[in-house]
């Protein structure tokens, strides 16, 4: 019982903190966009519809995203699909966590790289897809196996695509907001509306633009670490469903400390795709890694959360420095 409500109250912390940083984010754009308005209209009216015009766009150019964005991402992964007769246990393992997480099978994909990770894309359960490397394959047990392919059936039961297409949404709009009103002022637009206006609104009007400069400079960047602590936080979500659909932290706990102690580069991945994996594919020790806008936890603190589930004590400081930079 002490696991099951350890598990519950991880699930719960999870959820609110991912909610909470939507708000942030949605905060954020809404004071950007009348700040902007405002400052260069001098009126209310202007700042709601800056603030909605950069809404609808991000949105529209979200779409295409929304219904191709697992095809491509499995292209560029060159991701080749499989079936039960080429990888009779992983599919078996698939169908198994499938069936205890109530999700319809998803499309099971190999990508041909020794470096062992996994993703899942899709944009809901219904059109799911998990990618799996040949050395995760290799290099992992069933129970290991089991802990990884749960994971990312968290990420697709919980819809963790479309909560990241809509902080993406979010962020998208911060940032073509801000670009397009840096480069206004640039140019020279100003703040016309507020030079017409008489008295306090003018003034008003003046400090607002000033504002709009700063956030326009600060916003983007505010709005990019929010989305980062909204891929740790999903990232947490993920591994709690997975010991609640394996009833095993153990698994997935000795699957983490193999895959951050193994130093082969997954050369498939990138920075564009980097959040979609099990574990940060993208190693502290390559030039390509930026450990300020990492997508992933620390495995360290990973492995401690699940700690946490069955009452074993946090790693020991050996085992820290072992794991420390590593993912």
């Amino acid at each position: 019982m002490q696991t099951r409500s350890n598990f519950a109250a991880q699930q719960s912390i999870n959820k609110r903190n991912s909610i909470f940083l939507i708000g942030a984010v949605t905060l954020l754009l809404a004071a950007l966009g009348f700040t902007i308005g405002y400052g260069t209209t001098g009126a209310v009216e202007g700042a709601y519809g800056v603030t909605a015009g950069a809404i609808v766009l991000a949105m529209l150019l979200s779409v295409g995203s929304y219904f191709a964005g697992d095809k491509l991402v499995l292209g560029a992964s060159g991701a080749k699909e499989v079936t039960q007769q080429v990888a009779p246990q992983l599919m078996n393992v698939v169908q198994e966590i499938s069936l205890a997480a109530g999700t319809p099978m998803p499309k099971v994909y190999i990508i041909d790289d020794t470096a062992p990770n996994a993703f899942a894309t899709g944009r809901d359960p219904k059109h799911a897809s998990i990618a799996i490397t040949t050395g995760l394959l290799q290099k992992l047990d069933r129970e290991e196996l089991q802990g990884v392919i749960a994971h990312e059936l968290g990420h697709v039961r919980n819809f963790d695509i479309r909560f990241a297409l809509l902080v993406a949404v979010l962020v998208g709009s911060i940032a073509l907001l801000a670009d397009f009103f840096l480069r206004f002022t640039f140019w020279g637009g100003g703040r016309r509306g507020g030079r017409d206006r008489d008295g306090g609104g003018g003034g008003l009007a003046a400090i607002l633009f000033i504002v709009a400069i700063v956030l326009a400079v600060v916003a983007p960047i505010v709005a990019r670490l929010v989305q980062l602590a909204v891929s740790r936080q999903r990232e947490y979500l993920a591994d709690a469903t997975s010991v609640e659909l394996t009833r095993n932290p153990r698994g997935l706990e000795r699957a983490l400390a193999k895959i951050a102690g193994d130093r082969e580069v997954l050369e498939a991945a990138n920075r564009a795709t980097q959040h979609l994996y099990f574990t940060n594919p993208i190693k502290k020790f390559e030039e390509r890694s930026t450990s300020m806008f990492s997508t992933h936890p620390a495995i360290v603190d990973r492995i401690n959360r699940l700690r946490q589930l069955t009452g074993e004590p946090p790693l020991v400081a050996s085992d820290v420095r072992a794991l420390a930079g590593l993912d």
